[in-house]
């Protein structure tokens, strides 16, 4: 269990729990988990606003942050309530949305990609555990991770053309990175879903295991991530991260000043100071 302090950095678990998510704090591990089985994990922008918070709150002792979903489905993307000319309650709706400003609509998106956008941040590593729908929020929710563990019954799928929008929760980079630009435009403008093998095919599925054993499975590579000593891992994520936009010598060059520092790091760890 997290030092009480620690823990009291993050969001307390009523207001979570009004956004549809629960939190479990350790020193090095956290664990966000979608908590509305009822309605199969929908998202609504308070779970968006709740996950910014999250990520704002995970600090260095932190290693690994998992995101996972209650019940049989990882996510069944944003509440359709969100698509009715009312609205969700507490919330604006899409007229509402519609009718402010190029400059004020652009801030609201902003705000809601928040809560995806800091899984891909260099000094942790983000662990998808996706099991059941994972569609189009949800979908997007694990492409912002760096590693999905998938159970041989999940279904991703990109839905929002046919809603009449585009996937805007930052998962359109994540996904043509891992699938190539044809594939990506064919699994977003049909909205079929993927399932897992194709998936694991695709390089969508880090692993696919049987669901009975997703948890299991979730634990045993969240232990092996945080084996290596502190440090060593998310480096290791920083230069992977970069060596698509260096050339060969720049990345050689990355991995010496990064070497560099671990070096250092790691003699002081065996001098004992």
């Amino acid at each position: 269990m997290a030092d009480p302090a620690v823990r009291a950095a993050y969001p307390d678990a009523e207001a979570l729990a009004t956004a549809g998510l629960r939190l479990d704090v350790t020193e090095e591990v956290v664990t966000v988990s979608l908590a509305r089985p009822e309605v199969r994990n929908a998202q609504t922008p308070a779970t968006w606003r709740a996950l910014a918070a999250v990520g704002d709150a995970v600090g260095p002792e932190v290693r690994v942050v998992v995101v996972r979903g209650d019940g049989p489905s990882f996510s069944a993307g944003v509440d359709r309530a969100t698509f009715t000319p009312e609205g969700l309650a507490g919330e604006r709706s899409l007229l509402d949305l519609a009718a402010l400003s190029d400059r004020d609509l652009d801030a609201v998106l902003e705000s809601f990609q928040r809560g995806f956008t800091w899984w891909r941040r260099p000094d942790v590593l983000t662990v998808a555990a996706v099991q059941g729908h994972a569609v189009g929020a949800g979908f997007q929710l694990a492409l912002a991770c760096d590693l999905r563990l998938v159970a041989d019954d999940v279904r991703f799928c990109m839905r929002e053309t046919s809603l009449g929008i585009v996937p805007d929760l930052g998962g359109t980079k994540p996904l043509v990175d891992l699938v190539g630009y044809p594939r990506a435009l064919e699994i977003c403008a049909t909205g079929r879903f993927v399932e897992a093998a194709e998936a694991r095919e695709l390089g969508i599925a880090t692993a696919v295991v049987p669901a009975a054993r997703l948890g299991d499975a979730t634990d045993d590579l969240v232990a092996a991530l945080v084996a290596p000593l502190h440090g060593a891992a998310a480096s290791t994520k920083q230069l992977l991260l970069g060596a698509g936009e260096r050339t060969y010598e720049e990345q050689c060059h990355a991995e010496r000043v990064a070497q560099t520092t671990r070096l250092r790091d790691l003699a002081v760890a065996l001098r004992g100071g």
